[in-house]
Order: structure tokens, then C-alpha cells, then sequence
């Protein structure tokens, strides 16, 4: 009771002014960051464009579904490449709060149980401050309409003006750009399209769990079963599954995530479908048939045929669009050709660890799917590789660019922006706050606590202790290490110490330790230590 009244009472000091409310650590000498988030990773409004009121319409939990419905549904128009609200009263805006941090950082600031959920960029911020940076003068965001194909003019004529206002708001300092996830893509659109501009304003680029060659089983069963952005018991308060469809498929940043078909996959993403056909005999049979990229198009345009809603009473068709796919082929053209320009440096983090899915397999043996129109009503199963449980890491590392470092870091798609081990390595990268003791200059690796258990019980007259901690060294000449290390077994050392009472008073202990060191690939070598002390009284 006493703290809570200490509590209240410089609560209302502060208010009164008696006191001051302690200031941040700021540290002007940091050069300037500006965070790009990745699909549905932005605050959007709808503006109604009769009486200019403003309401957020992603993400919201009151009335979610609704207002997604009616302001957020689109339709793409060809001649612009843009996609627009199927109301024509609605423009969608991306809110410019808090030099655009606001846009991409709790998604929906009135949430308050479950909030984990709609939190982006926010525990990456909160670190940020930390390390001594400001917003308004080193830290930014930019916030997009990431329904938008990532190469829309207007779209890259916004990151050019912010890009200018952020290196005058920094003193002419150079920007150091972090994209997550789609916001990849945009990045290099923008690199490849403006080269010019970005080397003028740039320093680095790190690009966090980038979709380079797009995210195979996660966009394949998107086109045909939707998709959904929180997972658990807020899904029952969010947006359906069916509505989240709808707008998906007029989306060209859908589309811009497919898997890339000229990409020389090590696994090949294919779509399978158990179907059911007449055999040479005329008796039925189930035959497995199977879809590379760039042949399963035909599939998404007959599943999707009958595809209508209803929009104030008339019925829409909504197939898949032919027209965003031609739209992508120039993407894709835009993307092979971009590269990093003559003075910014570009590093790669990518997820690992986790079962992603790659291909998608509809129907069984038992259960064939008769109609390609019933897709959408199968639950699909994916066959899955290494990655971020929604991008492969075979396709987040294969950036096609020039890369100080490339590094795979054990995390989640979007969790991922939150990992101590992110945090670490950007504060290297950005050299930001207090020198990392944990940090080699000379040789350049950086070591991550990746586990610790400590453990202690009383057995038979024993106090026993036991520990278990393990690191990742990630270190920059991947080469170099990946040569040393590929070829050898793991490194297996050993040590004990004991320490015997000196009178009855004392006791008597022993430890014993095993560190073992196992070579990988991608630059990095994990080490496992596993230790446990035995205390005996005398």
C-alpha cells in the first residue's frame, strides 16, 4: 500500500512540475534509422472524402470485420497499377504521428489484452531509445498501404521525400534503412528504380527475414484459403479468414510474394493436388498431380472463378487477377536488375529453426478433390523446410546482392523483430550505446547466449547444482569459417575442479564441466556448455 501511495504522489508531482520527469539518454553522434515494416505492418485510415473524417480501419478489434469490409475492400485498376477502395468516397491514408514511427508501432494502440499481437516495430523502438537514439533526429519509420504493389510510383516517390526530410531532420547524415519482412522488397524496388537517390541518402541497408524469393507455401494456400494475421483467441475478434481472402486477391503485393519461377530452388515449391479422374478403363482413380511455379496459375484461375462478394448488394467477381500478374512479371524484372550502389553497404538477417511451409499438398488418397473450385474448402497441408515458419531461408538468403554479412538468426516471422539476438547484432551494425564486451574487433564475431538453466537441489545430504548454457559465435568471414570448420567434428573439452574444507566448519565441493563446440554453416558455430557442482558439509 505504502508504494502504491509513493506512486500516486509522484504521479501527481510530475503533473504539478514539483518535479521532473528524468530524461532519456540521448546520444547525438548516432547516425539516423528509419524502420520500413513488411505486409499489414502499417496503422492504415480511411478518409471519407465528403466530410475529411478520419478512421483507423488496420488494425482495430471494435467493428474489425465491418469496417474492413466496407473501406478496405479493392479492386485493382490496370492503367494505374494501383488498387482502390471499392468505396469511392473512402481514401486510405497512412497516419504521419510521431515522424511515422506511430504508423508501425503498436498497430492498434487502444488494445490493451492481447496486445502482443498487433505489436510490430515496438520492442525494437523501445530498444532503440535505449542506445541513446531520438525520434525526430535518428530514428523514423515509414509507414506504406501495403496492399500496393512495391514498385507503385507513388509509393516510391513517398520513400524519396522521406528519405530527403530524414537525412535534413539528422544534421545531413546518412540513413541507415531496416526492413522487415516485404518491406524487403520495397527497399529494393526503390534501390533499383532510384539508385541515385538512395546512394545519396543511404549508408546501410539491413534487410530482417526478407521474402527475396518469395514465401512458396505460405502465399499458394493465401490464394486459395486466405490467410490470417493473429493467431489464437483474437482471431475471434479480428478479421476473418474470408474477408482477409477477399482483399488478398486484389492485392499486387500478394501476387509480388509468390515463389519466383526462374529461382534455382536446392527444393523445388510445387502445389499437389489429390484429384480424381476417369481412367483409361472407365473406373475412377486418384492421381497425385503436381504444379512447379509459374505452372500452377491455371489452378488459381479455376479455383477462383466463381470467386464473387457481395458489396452493398451487388455481386462482385473477384477471380484471380491476370492483370496484377502481368503488373508482377515487371516486379520481378525491376528486382533481378537492382543493385546495391558504389558506397552503401547491405547485410542480410534471416529466421531459421522453425517448419516452413514450402509446398502445399490439397485433398488425400481417401478423400480426392473432385472440383478445383473446392479447394478452397480443404485444409491444406504443407510439406516444410528450414526457415521462419513463413519465409524459407533458402529464399530470405538468396538476396541477389552484394552483402557485408549474411546472418541466421533462430526466430519467428514477426517475432523475430523481437529476439535479444536481433537487438545485438543491430547495436554492432549501428554502433550504438556501450561497446558489447561480447564483441571481437579483431575477429570480428559476435557471441549470443542462445539458452541458460541453472539448477539446484538437495539430495542425500548433497547440494547439487547443475548448468546448462549455450552460445552462437556469428562471425563475418562465413567463408573463411565454413572452409575451417565444414570438415571437422565437433570439439569436445572437459575440466574438474574440487575443493576439499580446510576445518569441520567448511564444506567440501566439486565441479565438473563439458564444453562442447559444434562447427555449422552460414558463419556460425554453436557452443554448449553443460557443468554441475556437488557440495558435501563436512
Amino acid at each position: 500500500m505504502a508504494m502504491l501511495l509513493e506512486d500516486i504522489l509522484q504521479s501527481v508531482e510530475i503533473w504539478l512540475k514539483l518535479i521532473k520527469k528524468p530524461q532519456p539518454y540521448v546520444d547525438p553522434n548516432l547516425d539516423p534509422v528509419l524502420l520500413v515494416p513488411g505486409i499489414a505492418g502499417s496503422i492504415l485510415t480511411a478518409v471519407d472524402d465528403q466530410n475529411g473524417k478520419e478512421e483507423r480501419v488496420w488494425v482495430r478489434i471494435l467493428g474489425a470485420d465491418y469496417k474492413f469490409r466496407t473501406k478496405l475492400w479493392s479492386r485493382f485498376d490496370p492503367s494505374t497499377g494501383k488498387t482502390e477502395s471499392l468505396d469511392p468516397n473512402t481514401t486510405i491514408k497512412v497516419p504521419g504521428e510521431r515522424y511515422g514511427l506511430g504508423a508501425i508501432d503498436v498497430l492498434d494502440p487502444d488494445m490493451i489484452v492481447g496486445r502482443d499481437c498487433v505489436c510490430y516495430f515496438h520492442d525494437m523502438i523501445v530498444e532503440m531509445l535505449k542506445w541513446g537514439f531520438q525520434e525526430g533526429k535518428t530514428l523514423f519509420g515509414f509507414g506504406y498501404d501495403f496492399r500496393q504493389s512495391n514498385r507503385l510510383q507513388e509509393t516510391m516517390d513517398r520513400l524519396a521525400e522521406k528519405l530527403e526530410s530524414v537525412y535534413k531532420a539528422s544534421g545531413g547524415k546518412k540513413i541507415n534503412v531496416i526492413s522487415h519482412s516485404m518491406g524487403g522488397l520495397l527497399v529494393k524496388c526503390f534501390m533499383g528504380l532510384h539508385s541515385d537517390i538512395f546512394q545519396k541518402y543511404v549508408k546501410n541497408w539491413i534487410a530482417i527475414a526478407a521474402p527475396f524469393r518469395g514465401a512458396p507455401g505460405y502465399i499458394a494456400s493465401t490464394f486459395l484459403n486466405g490467410m490470417s494475421f493473429v493467431d489464437g483467441w483474437e482471431q475471434n475478434f479480428f478479421i476473418s479468414k474470408w474477408s482477409m481472402h477477399q482483399l488478398l486477391i486484389e492485392c499486387p503485393s500478394i501476387y509480388e510474394l509468390m515463389a519466383c519461377p526462374h529461382f534455382h530452388w536446392q527444393h523445388i515449391p510445387l502445389l499437389e493436388i489429390w484429384r480424381e479422374k476417369e481412367g483409361c478403363d472407365g473406373y475412377p482413380r486418384t492421381i497425385l498431380e503436381s504444379y512447379r511455379p509459374g505452372n500452377c496459375i491455371d489452378i488459381f484461375k479455376e479455383a477462383l472463378s466463381g470467386n464473387t462478394v457481395d458489396y452493398n448488394g451487388e455481386m462482385i467477381p473477384l477471380p484471380f487477377n491476370l492483370e496484377i500478374l502481368k503488373w508482377v512479371r515487371e516486379t520481378q524484372k525491376v528486382l533481378s536488375h537492382a543493385k546495391v550502389p558504389s558506397g552503401v553497404k547491405f547485410y542480410n538477417i534471416y529466421g531459421i529453426n522453425l517448419e516452413t511451409p514450402h509446398s502445399v499438398c490439397y485433398g488425400s488418397e481417401e478423400t480426392p478433390v473432385t472440383n478445383i473450385q473446392d479447394l478452397r474448402f480443404f485444409q491444406p497441408k504443407y510439406i516444410c523446410v528450414d526457415g521462419d515458419g513463413t519465409v524459407p531461408a533458402e529464399s530470405a538468403k538468396a538476396d541477389g546482392l552484394h552483402a557485408e554479412a549474411r546472418v541466421a538468426v533462430p526466430g519467428e516471422h514477426r517475432g523475430i523483430l523481437c529476439e535479444p539476438h536481433i537487438f545485438r547484432i543491430l547495436k554492432h551494425w549501428l554502433r550504438a550505446g556501450e561497446p558489447d564486451p561480447f564483441y571481437n574487433p579483431i575477429n570480428d564475431y559476435v557471441i549470443l547466449p542462445t539458452a541458460f538453466e541453472m539448477e539446484s537441489h538437495q539430495e542425500k545430504g548433497l547440494q547439487v547444482t547443475s548448468l546448462k548454457e549455450e552460445w552462437e559465435i556469428v562471425t563475418k568471414d562465413q567463408e573463411d569459417l565454413d572452409d575451417t570448420v565444414s570438415s571437422r567434428k565437433p570439439l569436445v573439452s572437459s575440466i574438474s575442479v574440487s575443493q576439499g574444507g580446510s576445518n569441520k566448519h567448511s564444506s567440501r565441493s566439486e565441479a565438473y564441466a563439458t564444453v562442447i563446440v559444434h562447427p555449422q554453416n552460414e558463419g556460425k558455430q554453436h557452443v554448449e556448455l553443460n557443468a554441475i557442482s556437488v557440495s558435501v558439509d563436512a
